[in-house]
């Protein structure tokens, strides 16, 4: 009861202030306003605020939102330990290759070497010439490799 009565006056008061509004010719504040005032007394006769205000109080209500609060932290504290326990290296334990396993070179040893030819094509046999214009021979190569 008491609750309908304050969205009642709340929605009074609105178009009261729509009212004045209007009077200052500012007819869309105005009508904006006036709908904003609608909305309390929409909900009180949809039965809204009836249902709301019977679940406010009730202490069960508080009880369930305060164990949801809790459950929320309780996700929260854990996704911070495991977050803080992955960025954290490993404890310094004997490594994998001294556990009885050979040490494997490296899978591609020559990986920083450029491949140019590599999957282009016949190379064009050209001499190298030790001038500075030469040294864009690589990158030359690259845009014909691509079609540019």
């Amino acid at each position: 009861m008491l609750a309908e009565t304050i969205c009642s006056a709340v929605s009074a008061a609105g178009l009261g202030i729509a009212a004045v509004t209007a009077y200052r010719r500012r007819f869309l504040a105005a009508t904006r306003i006036a709908a904003y005032a609608l909305v309390p007394v929409a909900l009180v006769l949809t039965g809204v605020v009836a249902w709301v205000s019977g679940m406010v109080f009730k202490p069960s209500v508080w009880i369930g939102f305060g164990l949801l609060g809790l459950a929320w932290a309780l996700f929260l504290a854990t996704r911070a330990v495991e977050r803080r326990t992955l960025g954290r290296p490993a404890k310094p334990e004997e490594p994998k290759a001294a556990r009885g396993r050979p040490a494997r070179g490296a899978v591609a040893p020559d990986a920083s070497a450029p491949s140019l030819a590599a999957g282009s094509g016949p190379r064009p046999t050209r001499e190298r010439a030790a001038a500075p214009a030469d040294d864009f021979s690589d990158i030359e190569a690259i845009l014909k490799k691509h079609g540019i």
